[in-house]
C-alpha cells in the first residue's frame, strides 16, 4: 500500500510538471512575448497631420518639421552629462528629473527628454548623437499656422498626459494630441496613423537590422485634411472690428448652419501655443485674469440677450393667440404694475404703438403686456411659465445646440419649478408680474452669442434652424451628418414670422438702427441693451451696459445671420449695430461703403471702461 501511494506521489507530481512546462511554453506566450520585447527595439514613424483650410481654400494651418530627443532608459551608457546640457541648453537637474520619469514609465520604452529642437539645435546635435548612447533623435511635425486669427476656432495640440495615454492605448509618452478647437475635436481624422518599424538586437543589445524581414512593420498613414465654413477673410475683419473691445461675433449661413465667423475678444495668435515656448506662453494666458483670452465668449459666455428677445415674446404671443399685428398698446414711458405703481421703464417714442413699430422701437411696456398675457393665458402662473419656455427652447436657447466644437454653455430659460423655489411656494405665490423681466430678455434669462445668432438664422427661415457646425468636408468629401442637415422646427407657425420679420427690417429703416443701413441691402435686425449687474461688497450693483445686436441679410433669400456682443458697450447701436452691419456689407458685398462707420469702431476703444474698478468678468463664467 505505501509503495503504490509513492508511486502515486511520483505520477502526479510529474503531470503536474508537464502540464505547467506546456502552459508557460505553448500556451502562455507571456515569456516568449517578454523576452521578445527584451529583443527588440520598436521605433515610430509620425504620420503628417492632416492641414485645415477655409470654405474658401484657403490654407490655415499646415505641418513644419520637428525633432524630440527620446531615451530608452535601459539602453543609456555613462555620458557626459555638462556637454549633452550645454548642447541642449537645459539644467543637469532638470535631465535627471526628466531621465527618472522616463525610467519610472517604461525603462524599455521611448520617452521624449527635450521636445521640439529647432533645425538648427537638430543639425548640431546630430554630429555629436554617436556619444549618447540610449537616446536618439525622433523626426516629426509642428502646427505651422497660416493665420493670425481663428485660434478659438482651431485650437491647439500639446503632449499627452498620463490620464490620456491610460484612456487612449494608441498614445504614449511625448505623442501630441488636440487640445481644443477643431485640432480636439477632429483629432482622430487629423492626426492619421503611426507607422511602426521593429529592429532585431542581440545578446550586445546591438542594432542587428528589421525583426523578421519587415514582416510586421507598418507605414504610417498621413491625416486627412479639413475644410472648415470658417470664411477667414470675413473672421479676420471681425477680429480687427473688435480691437480693444471684450465680447463675441458669430455669423451663420441660415439655410445650412454652416459657421462663417466666430470671433471672440480678447484672443491671441495661434503661433504662440506651438513648440518649446508653448508651456511659458500658455501659462501668460491663463494667468491674464482680466482679458481671459482663452475664453470663447462667443460659445460660452452666458450674457442676458436683451431687447433681441423681445422678438420670440412677440412670436409666442402671435402662436398662443393672446395678441394679433393690429392691436395697439399704450407706453407711458414705461410699463406700470403691481399695487405699488412699480414701473418697467422705457425709451422716448410715440404712442400707442402696434406689433411691427414695437420691435422697430423696441418698447418695453409693448413686450411686458404681452409677456403677461402669455402667462396669464393658462390657470396658474407655473402652467403658463412652462408653456412659454417650451416655445423659447425650441429656437436652441436654454441647452446645448450639438455643434461640433468641444467646448459651450447652455444659457438658461428659467423654470417655474426655479420661480417656485426662490419664491418659496407653496408658502408664497408668485404671478406673472413677478418674472416681467423676462419679456425684454433681462432677469433669468441668458444666452451665448452662438445662441443667438441660431436663434436669429431661425427667425430668418422663418421657423426653422440647421444645427451650427464648423466642418465642410473631410479630405474633400462634403460631411453626410444627419444633425447638420435636417431642420430642427420651432413650435411657432410660419405665418407668424412675416411681422416680426417686417418689424426687424423697420428696426434699420425707420426705428433704433435707422443710422445703420447699407445702401442695396436689405436688412432685418434688432438692437438691444443688456444691463450689467456684479456684486460688489455684497450690494447688487449696476455697471455699464452690454451693447447687443442681432441681424440677418437680405430680408428675403438670407444669406448671413449675426450675432454681436460687445461687453460694456453702453446701447446696441453704439457697437454691436455699427459692428453687424459692417460685417454685413464686408460678406455680401466685399467691400465697405460706409467708411467713416468703419473709422469710427477702429478708432474707439473701450479698455478705459474695462479699467474702471469691478469691471471684472461681466458676464456667467464656468470655465
Amino acid at each position: 500500500m505505501r509503495k503504490l501511494l509513492l508511486y502515486l506521489i511520483i505520477i502526479t507530481t510529474g503531470t503536474v510538471f508537464v502540464i505547467r512546462l506546456f502552459y508557460l511554453q505553448i500556451y502562455n506566450t507571456s515569456f516568449a512575448s517578454l523576452s521578445e520585447d527584451n529583443a527588440i527595439k520598436v521605433i515610430y514613424d509620425y504620420p503628417q497631420r492632416g492641414a485645415i483650410y477655409d470654405r474658401n481654400g484657403r490654407l490655415l494651418v499646415t505641418n513644419q518639421p520637428s525633432y524630440d530627443v527620446m531615451v530608452i532608459p535601459r539602453e543609456l551608457k555613462p555620458f557626459d552629462t555638462t556637454e549633452f546640457c550645454s548642447i541642449l541648453k537645459i539644467t543637469k537637474d532638470k535631465l535627471v528629473k526628466r531621465l527618472k520619469k522616463a525610467r519610472i514609465y517604461s525603462p524599455r520604452v521611448p520617452s521624449i527628454i527635450i521636445p521640439q529642437l529647432t533645425k538648427n539645435e537638430y543639425a548640431y546635435l546630430q554630429e555629436k548623437m554617436r556619444k549618447f548612447e540610449g537616446f536618439y533623435i525622433q523626426k516629426r511635425s509642428l502646427r505651422d499656422y497660416q493665420t493670425e486669427y481663428a485660434s478659438n476656432v482651431l485650437g491647439y495640440i500639446g503632449e499627452v498626459n498620463d490620464r490620456i495615454i491610460k484612456d487612449k492605448p494608441y498614445y504614449i509618452s511625448g505623442d501630441l494630441i488636440g487640445i481644443d478647437g477643431v485640432e480636439k475635436q477632429y483629432e482622430k481624422e487629423l492626426r492619421g496613423i503611426k507607422g511602426v518599424k521593429r529592429i532585431q538586437k542581440d545578446r550586445f543589445n546591438r542594432d542587428i537590422g528589421p525583426y523578421k524581414n519587415k514582416k510586421f512593420d507598418t507605414l504610417p498613414v498621413n491625416g486627412k485634411d479639413l475644410t472648415l465654413t470658417i470664411d477667414s477673410k470675413l473672421q479676420a475683419y471681425g477680429q480687427k472690428l473688435m480691437k480693444n473691445k471684450r465680447g463675441g461675433i458669430v455669423v451663420l449661413e441660415p439655410d445650412t448652419g454652416e459657421i462663417l465667423t466666430l470671433v471672440t475678444a480678447p484672443s491671441y495668435k495661434p503661433e504662440l501655443l506651438v513648440g518649446r515656448k508653448r508651456s511659458p506662453n500658455f501659462t501668460k494666458l491663463v494667468y491674464d485674469t482680466i482679458a481671459i483670452p482663452l475664453f470663447d465668449r462667443g460659445l460660452k459666455a452666458e450674457y442676458p440677450p436683451g431687447s433681441p428677445f423681445k422678438t420670440i415674446n412677440a412670436l409666442i404671443g402671435l402662436q398662443e393667440n393672446i395678441v394679433d399685428t393690429q392691436e395697439s398698446i399704450s407706453c407711458r414711458m414705461g410699463y406700470y404694475y403691481g399695487k405699488n405703481g412699480r414701473k418697467l421703464g422705457c425709451h422716448s417714442h410715440r404712442s400707442p404703438l402696434s406689433m411691427i413699430p414695437g420691435i422697430a422701437n423696441s418698447c418695453n411696456a409693448y413686450f411686458a403686456t404681452v409677456y403677461r398675457r402669455i402667462i396669464e393665458k393658462y390657470e396658474t402662473p407655473q402652467e403658463g411659465m412652462d408653456k412659454w419656455r417650451k416655445h423659447v427652447e425650441s429656437f436652441g436657447l436654454g441647452n446645448y445646440l450639438g455643434y461640433d466644437l468641444p467646448t459651450g454653455k447652455k444659457g438658461k430659460v428659467p423654470t417655474s419649478s426655479y420661480y417656485n423655489k426662490i419664491y418659496q411656494y407653496p408658502t408664497y405665490k408668485w404671478y406673472a408680474s413677478a418674472t416681467l423681466s423676462n419679456a425684454i430678455g433681462q432677469g433669468e434669462v441668458l444666452a451665448t452669442p452662438i445662441q443667438l445668432a441660431n436663434m436669429t438664422a431661425a427667425i430668418a427661415n422663418r421657423g426653422y434652424y440647421y444645427t451650427p457646425h464648423i466642418i465642410k468636408a473631410i479630405d474633400g468629401k462634403p460631411i453626410e451628418n444627419e444633425n447638420y442637415t435636417i431642420p430642427k422646427m420651432t413650435t411657432i407657425d410660419k405665418q407668424h414670422f412675416e411681422p416680426v420679420v417686417e418689424g426687424m427690417h423697420q428696426v434699420y429703416t425707420q426705428g433704433t438702427a435707422s443710422s445703420l443701413q447699407v445702401e442695396g441691402i436689405a436688412i432685418c435686425g434688432k438692437t438691444g441693451t443688456a444691463e450689467n449687474f456684479t456684486k460688489i461688497n455684497g450690494i447688487r450693483t449696476q455697471l455699464t451696459d452690454h451693447s447687443v445686436f442681432v441681424a440677418f441679410a437680405p430680408k428675403d433669400n438670407p444669406k448671413i445671420a449675426i450675432a454681436v456682443f460687445v461687453e460694456n458697450g453702453y446701447w446696441g447701436s453704439r457697437y454691436a449695430g455699427r459692428i453687424a452691419s459692417l460685417m454685413i456689407e464686408k460678406y455680401l458685398k466685399g467691400t465697405i461703403s460706409r467708411t467713416d462707420l468703419e473709422t469710427w469702431i477702429l478708432t474707439h476703444s473701450l479698455e478705459e471702461e474695462y479699467a474702471k474698478p469691478y469691471s471684472g468678468q461681466p458676464f456667467k463664467i464656468n470655465q
